[in-house]
């Protein structure tokens, strides 16, 4: 029997599928593939012979898929605290990043995974910085999780640092090398991404779009930020006449492969250019509120017809990856915001799976436990005093839950976590990776000079 083939046994399925939302039974997987679901799995043939993994007394759901995530700043987890955006970039962030040799950049894309894969997030979209970037790849690749990668493109010479600046066309011939190179690879994709219009020329940001948009559906997106905090849509505003959204728009950086990450700051207009173009937003809620950005208006984006998903961001700016700390705080502020019959808890558990998966271009693939999907799936244990009793399988899953409730992690049917310890599938262990950090990170410092 193949690896990657499990009977996940007598579990609460929250589906994540409008017309079987909640099922109690078992979810088999053949092939890494979702066969069956409920009592369809327990009597499907191919069921015998199959591993079983007891779930009994567990909420069974798909992977959380995080949006915006910045693995090569994981080891920079407390050096940029309080501090608004752009000087956190310039005093903090920026300096940290000119310093990552390909040895750093590996380990953080490992610690950062680990993180993630613990807590429940089984795809990322992810956004590196200028160098070394087969090396976060490499890491990623190795480790099973699902991701969308790509390096970050800065050549602006009013904004950018020497140390980091690129030359445009130099910048979009890397990246299109590491895309030939990643992706489609296992369960890698590439996104290019732009880092914002404050650090690109309109001549990198026109070459995004151009190499994107004439590409098939399957081939690469783009990732990007936007409309994060005011200082920054007042500097796009000076340089184009335009806001962010806009300004976006009009170099190509639009469409159903753009994603855009923040828009805390966007118009009515700019949410109906969204919508009609199907370009994807990713909420950040815990790094808008650490960086002082504010509330991005999620209820109104949904209104809008705008597709929403959730991240963590970078560990400088949140300090954690937990996804289930973002689905929490994705629900309760567009309560405090809009009232409490806002985004209820079923339509925030959407946004941290089917959203994501469509951010991706994945939700064909994953997102919801249907049959015919991808098994990313994610088994939440209610061992904790904070997890009982269980009146709503899916009210636990967003107000209750955290990641250190999480039991089991797959990717593809393939075991990556086991009673809340990562497998030897996913080459991590915490115990080294904290030895790796304790060596790596003097040196790190120092040629930051942020020690």
């Amino acid at each position: 029997m193949d690896a990657n083939s499990w009977l996940l046994r007598g579990g609460t399925l929250v589906t994540v599928d409008k017309p079987l939302p909640v099922v109690r039974g078992d979810l088999l997987i053949i092939d890494g593939i979702i066969a069956a679901i409920g009592a369809a799995a327990s009597s499907d043939p191919r069921s015998v012979g199959v591993p079983v993994l007891d779930v009994s007394g567990c909420v069974v759901l798909p992977g959380l898929v995080q949006a915006h995530i910045h693995l090569c700043q994981t080891l920079g987890r407390g050096l940029a605290d309080d501090l608004p955006l752009l000087r956190w970039l310039s005093e903090r962030v920026l300096p940290y990043e000119a310093a990552l040799n390909e040895q750093d950049i590996a380990l953080a894309a490992q610690v950062g995974v680990a993180e993630l894969l613990l807590s429940g997030t089984t795809a990322l979209l992810d956004m590196g910085t200028v160098r070394h970037h087969d090396a976060l790849c490499a890491a990623v690749a190795a480790t099973g999780i699902r991701a969308t990668l790509g390096k970050a493109m800065m050549d602006h010479p009013e904004t950018v640092p020497k140390n980091l600046r690129e030359d445009p066309k130099a910048s979009l011939r890397e990246a299109d090398a590491l895309c030939a190179r990643w992706h489609g690879q296992g369960r890698l994709r590439y996104g290019y991404a732009p880092r914002f219009l404050i650090s690109c020329s309109d001549e990198l940001m026109r070459g995004v779009a151009e190499r994107v948009n004439q590409r098939s559906l399957s081939g690469p997106g783009i990732h990007t930020h936007a409309s994060e905090q005011l200082d920054e849509i007042a500097l796009v505003k000076q340089r184009t006449g335009q806001d962010n959204v806009e300004a976006l728009r009009s170099l190509g950086i639009a469409g159903p492969r753009t994603v855009l990450a923040h828009c805390v700051h966007v118009s009515r207009s700019e949410m109906a250019a969204m919508a009609q173009d199907g370009t994807h937003v990713t909420h950040c809620p815990s790094s808008n509120l650490k960086l002082g950005s504010g509330i991005a208006p999620i209820v109104q984006l949904l209104t809008a017809q705008v597709n929403v998903a959730l991240g963590a961001d970078g560990a400088p700016c949140n300090n954690r990856l937990d996804g289930f700390t973002e689905l929490r705080l994705l629900s309760l502020l567009q309560k405090g915001l809009c009232g409490p019959e806002a985004l209820p808890a079923a339509q925030a558990l959407e946004i941290a799976t089917l959203g994501g998966a469509k951010a991706l271009g994945l939700a064909d693939q994953i997102g919801t436990l249907c049959v015919g999907k991808q098994a990313d799936v994610v088994v939440v244990g209610q061992h904790a005093p904070g997890q009982l009793p269980v009146h709503d399988p899916v009210s636990l899953l967003v107000y209750a839950t955290q990641g250190s409730d999480v039991r089991h992690v797959l990717v593809g049917g393939e075991l990556l976590v086991r009673q809340g310890r990562l497998t030897e599938r996913t080459g991590l262990d915490v115990e080294r990776l904290r030895a790796h950090c304790a060596e790596q990170m003097p040196a790190l410092l120092r040629r930051a000079e942020l020690s």
